[in-house]
């Protein structure tokens, strides 16, 4: 994994003999890193997409907020010589995205939110984030796992791919939880992003696992509903982590809405 600085990212570029298409800004959700993006690399060889997906875990500290993550994803751009690319975040990654247009909308020639929603948390959701901080305290990386992994999977996942689990779970250990925490603080202290949604006038597709019981359809249709000209995908089979859980399916509705809108 190359490094800019203490930053972290994957990058796949397009055959050298490949017309370059732009590039593609991933960023990935919580509580996991830059690989779970690992199963959409194949669009730099496929479709001509430079594939760029920071590691945020490595700049994520205790006070860590979704502005400081949207600056490092910049700094990433700027650093790389990239102008705009079609920015996608997943979860907190779409949190991340959100920060991102609002400080530096100038980058985005579009946008790409799964499983993600505009609302800040709720004080009781703020409240949960409290506690998942003390068991992460008490209890390290392992209990935040145990705890996340049957959300972030749908049902059907859950009984057709098992082993999906396990390779959740590996990307989780190797967070340290440092960072872990970074995001939780930067989960629980995110503004309302609602209010940014009539703003966004560049091609936007919205995605959603149909299982998905942490940001569910409903709350992706809100996000299409706000967002002017957006596209919604509902991606069936799968819960919180299409990408992961039905990738062929999250792969196709991604091109063609590369291809026709972007």
């Amino acid at each position: 994994m190359p490094a800019l600085g203490r930053l972290r990212y994957l990058d796949a570029l397009p055959d050298a003999n490949a017309r370059p298409r732009g590039t593609l800004l991933l960023i990935h959700g919580f509580p996991l890193n830059a690989r779970m993006w690992e199963g959409q690399l194949a669009f730099a060889a496929a479709r001509g997409w430079r594939v760029i997906a920071p590691d945020l875990t490595v700049v994520a500290t205790p006070g860590a907020t979704v502005d400081d993550f949207a600056g490092v994803a910049i700094d990433l751009l700027d650093g790389l010589h990239i102008e705009g690319a079609v920015v996608g975040g997943l979860s907190m990654g779409g949190y991340v995205t959100f920060a991102l247009v609002r400080h530096a909308a100038r980058y985005v020639r579009g946008l790409m939110l799964a499983d993600t929603r505009s609302q800040a948390d709720t004080p009781e959701g703020v409240e949960g984030r409290k506690k998942m901080l003390q068991l992460l305290k008490d209890q390290g990386p392992a209990a935040i796992a145990d705890q996340m992994i049957p959300k972030l999977i749908g049902e059907t996942t859950k009984r057709t791919r098992p082993e999906l689990a396990d390779r959740l779970r590996a990307i989780i250990m190797t967070n340290p939880a440092e960072a872990i925490g970074g995001a939780i603080n930067a989960l629980m202290t995110r503004p309302d992003a609602t209010p940014l949604l009539a703003s966004i006038h560049v091609p936007t597709l919205v995605i959603v696992g149909a299982e998905d019981t942490l940001t569910p359809p409903a709350l992706a249709e809100d996000l299409h509903r706000g967002i002017a000209g957006s596209q919604l995908e509902v991606i069936a089979g799968a819960g919180h982590m299409p990408n992961m859980e039905a990738p062929a399916a999250f792969n196709t509705a991604l091109a063609e809405f590369l291809d026709r809108r972007v």
